[in-house]
């Protein structure tokens, strides 16, 4: 029996709207019932089990950043039908991605870096070597912009223009050395201390590293239609990759080696889990240093297998459905010839600015 559409899309709104407000109204409710804000005491073991939902706008900004893409990509499946568009690989992605932000933002992980120079290295490694180059991985701009009610439509296409012309930043040199900028200012010991007094600083600390490490995994492992994208700028990939592993791990060598603390912060919030600040530190450091390493490696030899594949004869890897994936794309006057947005068009006006993403 088949159901009437309008009635579904009330019910999946009303649903979504729900959800939303709960989780607000639960991220109110559980934040003050524990001192977990860094401007606050920090937190100790007895408090780690209700330390869920913190940060009330990361939560709801996690539920609706997964919210907007599984609507964007049930708009999507219903027009185009299949997995065209962005195949069920990449949804996969885009939801181990999700789950890991979810981790990193809502989770006890997230209060327990209040305590623990360890725990805030392993939340930030999560942000940026994990669920960024997943969640690019997860074609988000494709979906994003299925998602888009009519109206948004026009505002988002003069957003779009304006963010074409800023693409010298996806360039993979420009974002590795913004990100890379990001990485070493934040850590150092003087901003690291405001973070830890500061929520807003705290916020901005995170905004900028998930930010700059989704410009960074763009530059890297941008894809269009399967095939890697410029693959005459391979070995500027690599190297990139290379370089970001190597400046990270000496700055996690630093935190490793270095004979006294750095962050004075954590010189009284230790004691409660067993571990001594240098102890800490030095936890922290190799945090950032291996498993950090591993994924930049890791994706090394991920891209270099995603070269091989698209270098093989076309008969052994057919991308004919990725072609008509794009072509499904909603036009939302991103070309310079687009008037006007229409989600029936078949032109690939996203794709066209944002053919990675």
């Amino acid at each position: 029996m088949s159901q009437d559409p309008a009635r579904s899309r009330g019910g999946v709104r009303w649903t979504l709207r729900v959800l939303c407000e709960r989780l607000a109204w639960a991220a109110i409710a559980l934040g003050p019932r524990v001192a977990l804000a860094h401007t606050g005491q920090p937190i100790e073991p007895h408090d780690l089990a209700r330390a869920w939902l913190t940060e009330p706008v990361a939560a709801v900004s996690v539920l609706a950043l997964g919210v907007c893409y599984a609507l964007g990509i049930r708009r999507l499946r219903a027009r185009a039908g299949g997995d065209r568009g962005v195949s069920r690989g990449a949804v996969a992605a885009f939801a181990s991605g999700w789950v890991t932000l979810a981790i990193a933002l809502v989770s006890p992980l997230h209060a327990l870096g209040g305590a623990l120079f360890a725990a805030h290295m392993a939340q930030h490694e999560l942000l940026m070597t994990v669920a960024a180059p997943l969640l690019i991985l997860g074609r988000p701009v494709v979906a994003l912009a299925w998602a888009l009610p009519t109206t948004a439509r026009r505002p988002a296409a003069i957003v779009a223009r304006v963010a074409h012309r800023l693409r010298v930043l996806a360039d993979p040199w420009v974002a590795a050395a913004v990100h890379g900028v990001a990485i070493w200012a934040w850590h150092a010991p003087a901003l690291y201390a405001v973070v830890l007094r500061s929520e807003i600083a705290h916020a901005a600390q995170h905004a900028s590293f998930l930010g700059t490490a989704l410009l960074f995994w763009w530059a890297v492992l941008g894809t269009h239609g399967g095939r890697v994208r410029h693959t005459e700028r391979i070995g500027a990939r690599i190297a990139v990759l290379f370089l970001t592993a190597l400046h990270t791990g000496a700055l996690g060598a630093l935190f490793t080696f270095a004979p006294t603390p750095l962050i004075s912060a954590y010189l009284t919030t230790t004691a409660p889990w067993g571990l001594t600040p240098l102890e800490d530190q030095q936890l922290a450091g190799l945090i950032m240093w291996i498993p950090g390493g591993i994924a930049y490696l890791a994706a090394v030899l991920a891209l270099m297998a995603r070269v091989l594949r698209a270098d093989a004869p076309a008969g052994q890897s057919p991308n004919n459905a990725s072609t008509a994936a794009t072509s499904a794309s909603p036009s939302y006057g991103f070309s310079r010839n687009a008037v006007s947005a229409s989600p029936g068009s078949r032109s690939n006006a996203t794709s066209s600015v944002y053919p990675d993403m």
